[in-house]
């Protein structure tokens, strides 16, 4: 990254130590509206874990993996019915060369829509950690749904579908955004871009 995190600013490591229950990743993520979340993708120094020094793009480095989504306890509230992975993509979000996922998730309800939240993953490097949860991109209290998930060039990208009113039903969302998230200033900054209301 192109700049050292201040104090102020946990680095994705450090929130990969640190759980949270669902009522504080609501609290957190409502807190910094546009600025999704103040986690620095930052890697620990080599020397520091005694990890080779090659650089990750090298040919003699080896290739890293992304962080498997299954598994993975994520801050969202379902009343105790299942949690659905619907869509994944995976990409370095910070340039160093060790790939992040990012997680469409929902309540796996049998029936209706329910809403997804979207979450980045990282890979805890203490042998035989799970990966977890580091930053919510979108909450499910903004009652959308998420399609066309990707990762390019370091941005993530959805389509976000929703609705104009409360009196739309919610078989037939009527507003489409192409939502993009991008790690600009050691935080995820989104962008959006509206479409007109209509049934998508």
């Amino acid at each position: 990254m192109p700049h050292r995190p201040s104090e102020l600013t946990p680095t994705l490591e450090t929130l990969a130590h640190n759980s949270a229950g669902p009522l504080h990743w609501l609290t957190t993520a409502t807190a910094m509206a546009a600025v999704i979340a103040a986690a620095g993708l930052v890697q620990p120094d080599a020397a520091a874990t005694g990890h080779s020094t090659a650089p990750a793009n090298s040919p003699q480095a080896p290739r890293a993996a992304a962080p498997d989504p299954a598994g993975v306890s994520y801050p969202l509230d379902c009343k105790g019915l299942p949690v659905a992975v619907t869509a994944t993509a995976q990409g370095d979000l910070d340039g160093d060369g060790h790939p992040e996922t990012v997680a469409a998730v929902r309540c796996d309800a049998g029936s209706g829509t329910p809403p997804h939240a979207i979450y980045v993953l990282t890979q805890d490097k203490t042998p035989g950690a799970a990966p977890r949860v580091v930053a919510t991109l979108l909450e499910a209290a903004k009652r959308q749904t998420a399609t066309d998930l990707t990762i390019r060039d370091g941005v993530v990208t959805a389509s976000l579908l929703g609705y104009s009113s409360p009196e739309v039903p919610r078989y037939s969302p009527d507003v489409k955004q192409l939502a993009k998230w991008r790690w600009s200033g050691g935080k995820f900054r989104q962008e959006l871009t509206n479409s007109d209301a209509r049934s998508v």
